[in-house]
């Protein structure tokens, strides 16, 4: 089931968060620059799998600490590069083959390669919908980029759930 929404990502009620990534070992700008300000510890993560080649188009990986999970989601190759549509669609076929071993049931998703990877969001909600819709026991929070005037926070630090409750929401069964 996916539910789109507006709000800080970061306030979402779902078991695991992602992170739109580059392969190159930076988190520099955007939502990624942020998930470095919170979790030093996921960017030494993510620089040394870098550093070995092991961040590829395609193949999203989860990375957790006591509090946390984060789906490190790669959009671009190199962070001077923009996102290519092939490799967020790739990323999603992949998610969605592999959730169950990630053990991800609730996951909050940004507009995937929309913000400063150039893409356009109709075309990667579509691919959002096609991947992850069908799939009866995963609940996808997706984060629409620029919300509309007007548009009603679903999220927020007054209605964010606490740990327990996301966990709830993740043990809930499906």
């Amino acid at each position: 089931m996916i539910t789109f929404v507006t709000g800080n990502i970061f306030d979402s009620p779902a078991q695991a968060i992602t992170n739109p990534i580059n392969c190159a070992g930076t988190m520099g700008k955007g939502l990624s620059l942020e998930f470095e300000r919170r979790y030093p510890r996921l960017c030494i993560d993510y620089k040394a799998r870098c550093a070995k080649g092991l961040v590829k188009p395609g193949h999203p990986y989860l990375w957790e600490n006591d509090e946390t999970q984060i789906l490190n989601f790669p959009t671009k190759r190199h962070w001077r590069d923009n996102s290519r549509i092939e490799d967020i669609e790739s990323g999603l076929k992949y998610l969605a083959s592999h959730y169950q071993e990630l053990g991800i049931y609730t996951l909050a998703l940004p507009a995937l390669g929309c913000g400063l990877g150039g893409l356009d969001w109709k075309e990667v909600k579509l691919l959002i919908e096609d991947h992850l819709g069908g799939i009866p026991d995963l609940e996808v929070f997706a984060y629409v980029p620029h919300p509309p005037a007007g548009a009603k926070k679903v999220f927020g630090p007054d209605k964010k759930p606490s740990v327990a409750a996301r966990l709830k929401v993740a043990a809930s069964p499906r």
